[in-house]
């Protein structure tokens, strides 16, 4: 499978914006990744639909914009997200019992967006279950949504072999403490796509980060049982 790549602007620079963009866009990257907040679903704030037409605006045509709705009503919200630039919406199945998870899909899908579903550490692989059929990718949470820079909960490493032993050729992400030990022990689990905020924006060669993060998660992903 493409080991994808996506930086997570969470982790940027807040002034620079449009900077820490153009140096995502030029890392070689496979997507940057929006996380969107609403200090409801996660304790934290942060990006708009504003955020995802700025993104659009700085990335080259043709990159995608991975967008991560951690709020409590990602139905009112995916469309707009999609006509500001939005190639991929994800949204939680935490919400499932208030949220029509195939109708979302659907909404996505018909507006040309990939669909991603969403799940927090502690949700089993097996809500997920029910509804790979209607997904493009399945996000696990590898952190407690709502603030980067936490540390890498490896207890979410056996969810991510379920999925994969039930979904062997879907995008399967993963999101929170990613490094190159963390992503490496996630590869060889199942996942095959990596967000990485705080430890490739540290990076002054964002460009040599991504590649030997690549280089690393193929290797691993290619050596599982």
């Amino acid at each position: 499978m493409k080991i994808r790549i996506l930086p997570s602007l969470l982790a940027a620079d807040m002034g620079r914006l449009a900077e820490e963009i153009a140096r995502v866009a030029a890392s070689g990257a496979d997507a940057l990744h929006l996380d969107v907040m609403d200090g409801h679903f996660v304790p934290n704030l942060s990006f708009s639909p504003d955020t995802a037409a700025l993104c659009r605006r700085c990335l080259p045509e043709g990159m995608e914009l991975n967008t991560h709705l951690m709020i409590t009503n990602p139905d009112a919200y995916a469309k707009r997200f999609v006509d500001k630039g939005s190639t991929t919406v994800q949204f939680h199945l935490e919400l499932r019992e208030t949220v029509n998870v195939r109708a979302l899909a659907a909404l996505v899908q018909a507006h040309k967006a990939r669909v991603g579903l969403a799940l927090n550490p502690e949700t089993p692989a097996e809500v997920a279950l029910p509804y790979l059929d209607c997904a493009d990718e399945v996000l696990c949470m590898t952190v407690h949504p709502g603030y980067g820079g936490q540390a890498f909960i490896a207890d979410v490493l056996p969810k991510i072999a379920t999925l994969r032993r039930h979904a062997p050729a879907l995008d399967i992400m993963v999101d929170g403490g990613i490094n190159r030990e963390t992503a490496e022990a996630a590869a060889r689990a199942g996942a095959n796509a990596f967000v990485a905020g705080s430890f490739l924006f540290a990076q002054a060669d964002m460009a040599a980060a991504v590649a030997d993060l690549r280089a690393r998660c193929a290797a691993a992903f290619a050596s599982r049982a």
